[in-house]
């Protein structure tokens, strides 16, 4: 279906070329006077200029014309030569009557749907999901599904941090725990075993463990009243240890089969258990592919680097300029190879890149990460296309996110001053959520668990995505679960109720299928009908934007206008069951309006609350 604004549009060209006016004046925004009209064209303004003529008098021969016409009830030219437009309620009937319809409630079919790969995971294997990955898994899932939403082939990769000095570390501290392990006895002959030699909470104490004592530091100790004899003999051992992690990353990377069956273990329990986390937040990847997936690329595309000239030595490392003549401010190079021979992140991503572009052809690329990696990408999309790695006009971009913070405007922390595990913010804001609904309790509890979790997980995204992305946000909980304003309970809330309705009208009448929706018999009804009408137009804004924020601002006003329009409206007492019925029709397309958006934010709403 065509979107509602741009069918006004049509028919303000339409004026305005049979006024004898240019169609690009013809051009129509929202009112920001509502209570004047419900549209506006300032095309009149404009095309004074043009024609050497008084912008009331256009305006006037404008609306004359759009007065032979059926779409609209109002039409007047306001001095200076404004055009204040009001939709016919026949004409806004139909179009809602067309969108109930329609199994895609009006969204317009792609003619040539994109290939598009969203990177938007970034965890890394042997430690778990902690708050610091929230943003970039919400944010990644609701713009794929926007994306699919629209039509478009949306693959998600999870790319995960599975490669570098963290293996050798977790090799060297799985050898100091269990020594007798056949993969630390080279004598051993035999086939590796297929069950793991630790469990996902052992490796999660395995890496941090191993991290710290490659970094032994010297000052902590000496505050503690540790001997210098002591500390030096830590600082020895820390230092064996680092070398021993670095060797066995080496050879790991060079494919010693002991290590790489280690390794292998580490990306399946590792795999399995964020797997589980990321499922309950609804959020699942296409591809889990990883750095190591990269890594059979970098040496051919560092080559390419050096055999176009584009990579150059500079203080021992390896380095492509980025500069472009349109830069504002100096740009640093991107190294692509540090002095000891090692590959960088920044190569890791060209590598994948060049993998992606072998698999899936994509026609785009968006990668979602803390706002402060923008440099970084930047680089690595420069140094793409300058090598030919993707075409020149290739749409890359990146999207960075701003922190979720504590109330006390600091990064969220836990209350002992730690980073806190994802899977325990969310079981907190589940029992937050929980007690509020046992507080009025008119379900059991099992019930009322169940309950807790969907709307726990509304509460935590809608958290989230109703702000604009690239900011800071207050991680406030007690606001969050609010069942009242700008909250995702609130929005599940008018959902249910509106469930509620349909369900006692079913009791009463039967089917809630195909009714007819009439044009609007008050200004409540009639604001409700119009912000339905603009979804196909909100979600493709918000998906060309990459702003999820939107779609929460949409079905916030949307759930505020059902609300206006229920309170003003007694359906289920109405005599006259033709209007009834038209009203069953709008609440019903509501709901399945409001409901296609959560799940393009990527929750669900329950059967009751």
């Amino acid at each position: 279906m065509k979107k509602i604004l741009g069918m006004i549009e049509a028919e303000l060209k339409s004026a305005f070329t049979a006024c004898g006016y240019e169609e690009k004046f013809g051009k129509a925004v929202l009112s920001n006077r509502p209570d004047l009209c419900e549209y506006q064209c300032n095309g009149a303004m404009a095309a004074a200029k043009a024609y050497k003529k008084k912008p009331i008098d256009i305006a006037g021969d404008v609306v004359a014309k759009l007065r032979e016409g059926h779409m609209f009830s109002l039409c007047d030219a306001v001095m200076p030569g404004f055009i204040n437009l009001k939709l016919d309620g026949g004409f806004v009937a139909e179009y809602l009557n067309q969108m109930a319809a329609d199994q895609r409630l009006g969204l317009e079919t792609q003619e040539k749907p994109l290939t598009i790969i969203v990177d938007y995971g970034g965890a890394n294997v042997a430690k778990p999901l902690h708050v610091g990955h929230l943003r970039s898994a919400v944010i990644g899932e609701s713009i794929k599904r926007m994306g699919r939403a629209l039509g478009h082939n949306m693959i998600g990769d999870v790319h995960l941090g599975d490669w570098g000095l963290q293996m050798g570390l977790i090799i060297e501290e799985l050898r100091d725990r269990k020594p007798e392990l056949p993969y630390f006895d080279e004598s051993f002959t035999g086939a590796y075993p297929k069950e793991a030699p630790f469990t996902i909470s052992e490796l999660e104490d395995i890496y941090p463990t191993a991290s710290k004592k490659a970094k032994f530091k010297a000052d902590e100790a000496r505050e503690q009243g540790m001997s210098e004899e002591e500390i030096a003999a830590k600082e020895a051992a820390s230092k064996a240890f680092a070398e021993r992690a670095h060797l066995a990353t080496r050879k790991l990377q060079e494919g010693y089969p002991p290590y790489t069956a280690i390794w292998n273990h580490i990306m399946n329990v590792s795999k399995a258990d964020l797997k589980k986390n990321y499922g309950n937040l609804s959020v699942s990847f296409d591809l889990w592919k990883g750095e190591s997936d990269a890594q059979k690329y970098i040496p051919d595309l560092i080559q390419n680097l050096i055999d176009q000239g584009l990579a150059y030595e500079s203080q021992g490392a390896l380095v492509v300029d980025i500069g472009e003549p349109a830069d504002t401010k100096e740009l640093p190079p991107c190294i692509v190879r540090k002095s000891d021979g090692a590959a960088l992140y920044a190569t890791s991503d060209l590598g994948t890149i060049i993998e992606r572009e072998k698999d899936f052809h994509p026609d785009a690329y968006i990668y979602i990460a803390d706002k402060r990696q923008e440099l970084h990408f930047t680089q690595v999309f420069r140094v793409a296309k300058k090598a030919g790695f993707v075409a020149p006009d290739q749409s890359m971009s990146f999207l960075g996110f701003g922190t979720m913070n504590g109330k006390d405007g600091k990064p969220f922390k836990t209350r002992d001053g730690g980073v806190m595990r994802l899977e325990h913010l969310i079981a907190d804001i589940d029992e937050a959520v929980y007690q509020r609904i046992m507080e009025n309790r008119t379900v059991s509890e099992e019930e009322a668990k169940e309950t807790a979790k969907t709307v726990g997980l509304a509460a935590l995204k809608y958290g989230d995505l109703s702000n604009q992305a690239a900011k800071d946000y207050i991680f406030d909980i007690d606001r969050f679960i609010s069942f009242e304003g700008n909250t995702g309970p609130y929005i599940l809330y008018t959902i249910v109720r509106i469930k509620s309705i349909l369900s006692k009208y079913r009791d009463q009448q039967g089917s809630t299928e195909s009714l007819a929706i009439l044009p609007a018999a008050s200004e409540a009804e009639k604001d409700l009908m119009l912000e339905i009408a603009k979804y196909n137009d909100v979600l493709e804004t918000a998906f060309a934007e990459k702003a999820p924020h939107k779609i929460c601002q949409y079905i916030y006003d949307l759930s505020n206008d059902f609300n206006r329009f229920y309170h003003d409206t007694k359906i289920l007492s109405e005599e006259d069951k033709k209007q009834q019925a038209s009203w069953i029709g709008l609440i019903t397309l509501a709901k399945d309006v409001l409901s296609a958006c959560i799940q393009v934010l990527g929750f669900e709403a329950p059967e009751r609350m």
